[in-house]
């Protein structure tokens, strides 16, 4: 529900704050004082295109805010989640600027979103009667899931939705399987070529390293030998050594470490590492006394590496990704090799959904044809009641057919519906998009609302021009109808009628005044004396003539 309206800088708008009420809210006025305006605002929060001519005289940008509860409206709550936008004590403000040079932002919190999606959300929120843009049962696609809601087996038909996308699943399994038996086989044969081939190998996690170290060492032979006689020559114990000059001062220190005891921790030291490099060398001794250089063995490693480095070219860059190809591919041949069992599990698996999908389709059907009589006739009565007396209305349901002539069955079952309306006699029936006249086409909605008021998931409903041309007693009924269409949503009014605008909970003013030489709009509630002598103007123009104002208290303590 709209909770408050900001209107900024918008045509004669300088600076406006409209709070609504739940319930019934009316707004009158003189001709000219700015209704249209307020409605052409609060069209840029309902996605319309922002015209640069709508900013007022000599600011740079208009701005038009509203603050909207959302209740448990599940589509709203599921649109605001999708988009992650977090409410706020469940409301969320929408907001939208429009500048002079024709540039905009928008935004629902603090969050930017595009007009396509402001145009999305506020088609969950609002419905204005009088302008087609905005009302939801102009589509089609309403039309059904109303009529599935008015008959209280939505249920059900989300049920089907389900199933049939389920089915729509195993089909394409089948589809994706039945490839034809030369491709079948080619493909078993490439897999277990693959399989073949790297089993053969017989790969190891980390071999490809470990040859690698060995294949530098044989190949790199003479130069490791060199370094080897070069290092043993540099550290030798004989005469010159490195070996030998550690000794010499090792003996040394150990001396002056008897003369002075400071000196005890540093001989110490010297002599661990003494041991330390002395082992070493030893090490390095062994080593070069086991070092063998082997041409056969260098050839055979790096036919080995030839074969790891093809095998990971095909098939993965590293061992653990080959031997990993090879485990995906036994599963693969497997699922081919077992291919025409699976295939038959699954024709059954179909065979018993789409038996499931036309029994519930077929069930659907009977429902809607049954819901869609009681829906067409409580319209055509409440049409009556507003003035169409010769209105015709029809819940149509067609079905797709085959070429065979055999019903074609959808996520929605076999049906498609529309609303059709014949206001006038002898007229035929036309979809409810061909109704020209505002005011008409308004009481048409409400018909309609008043009968699904109970399952319409939209909250607000904004009526303009819904008093065109009538009067009398169709007024008063027009009055009563949104009267009880207030107490399941919330209603938004524009009238010239005194018995409508009665009946509301909130009676606004829409005034035009001069400030500054300036014109501008102003919008106030209006209650107690003031709202007499605004129903006492809109019954006579008078606001001080004693019968207008008489007549107004009557009927407001009659009908408020």
């Amino acid at each position: 529900m709209l909770e408050e309206l900001n209107v900024r800088n918008y045509a004669l708008i300088e600076n406006v704050s409209v709070r609504f009420n739940e319930g019934f809210n009316i707004l009158t006025g003189e001709t000219g004082a700015g209704k249209s305006i307020l409605i052409g605002a609060l069209g840029l929060l309902l996605g319309e295109k922002g015209e640069t001519s709508v900013v007022r005289t000599g600011a740079e940008e208009a701005e038009v805010s509203g603050v909207i509860r959302i209740g448990t409206n599940e589509e709203v709550v599921r649109w605001v989640e999708d988009h992650g936008i977090v409410p706020e004590e469940g409301t969320v403000i929408i907001r939208r600027i429009l500048k002079a040079n024709g540039r905009g932002s928008i935004f629902v919190q603090s969050s930017p979103i595009p007009r396509a999606d402001l145009q999305e959300l506020s088609s969950l929120l609002f419905d204005v009667h009088g302008q087609h843009e905005h009302q939801s049962l102009l589509n089609t696609d309403a039309h059904r899931k109303l009529t599935d809601r008015f008959g209280g087996f939505e249920d059900l038909a989300s049920g089907l939705r389900g199933d049939f996308l389920e089915l729509s699943g195993l089909k394409k399994r089948l589809s994706d399987m039945n490839r034809s038996e030369q491709d079948r086989m080619r493909e078993t044969d490439i897999l277990g070529f693959a399989i073949r081939e790297i089993e053969e190998a017989g790969l190891t996690v980390g071999e490809e390293e470990e040859l690698e170290q060995e294949r530098r060492k044989l190949s790199q032979y003479e130069k490791l030998f060199e370094l080897l006689e070069e290092y043993n020559r540099t550290m030798a114990d004989s005469h010159g050594g490195i070996m030998t000059g550690l000794r010499q001062s090792r003996q040394h220190l150990q001396s002056m470490s008897t003369i002075d005891l400071e000196l005890e921790e540093l001989s110490k030291r010297f002599e661990n590492a003494f041991f330390e490099v002395e082992d070493i060398t030893e090490s390095v001794k062994r080593y070069q006394g086991d070092l063998q250089f082997s041409p056969e063995r260098l050839e055979t490693i790096q036919e080995r590496l030839a074969l790891i480095h093809r095998l990971q070219k095909k098939y993965g860059p590293s061992e653990a990704a080959v031997i990993e190809y090879a485990e995906t591919a036994r599963t693969s041949l497997d699922e081919l090799e077992n291919e025409e069992q699976g295939r038959e599990e699954l024709r059954e698996s179909i065979k018993t959904m789409e038996r499931r999908v036309l029994t519930i389709a077929a069930e659907l059907s009977r429902k809607r044809s049954e819901a869609a009589g009681r829906l067409q006739s409580e319209i055509r009565q409440n049409l009556r009641v507003l003035g169409i007396p010769n209105a015709e209305f029809e819940v149509r349901i067609d079905q797709k057919k085959s070429d065979n002539g055999r019903p074609v069955c959808g996520p929605n079952g076999f049906d498609s519906l529309e609303f059709l309306i014949s206001p006038n006699k002898g007229e035929p029936l036309k979809p409810l998009r061909s109704v020209a006249s505002g005011g008409e086409i308004s009481r048409i909605m409400l018909a309609i609302k008043s009968v699904l008021a109970d399952t319409d998931h939209i909250d607000c409903l904004i009526f303009d021009e819904i008093d065109a041309g009538i009067g009398g007693e169709v007024s008063v009924a027009v009055g009563t109808h949104l009267h009880e269409l207030a107490a399941h949503k919330q209603i938004l009014c524009i009238t010239h009628l005194p018995t409508i605008a009665v009946r509301a909970g909130n009676h606004l003013t829409v005034e035009k005044r001069e400030d500054g030489g300036r014109t501008m709009t102003e919008i106030r509630p209006v209650t107690g004396a003031d709202r007499v002598r605004e129903i006492a103007r809109m019954l006579s123009g008078d606001i001080h003539a004693e019968a207008s104002l008489k007549h107004a208290e009557d009927l407001l303590r009659k009908f408020g």
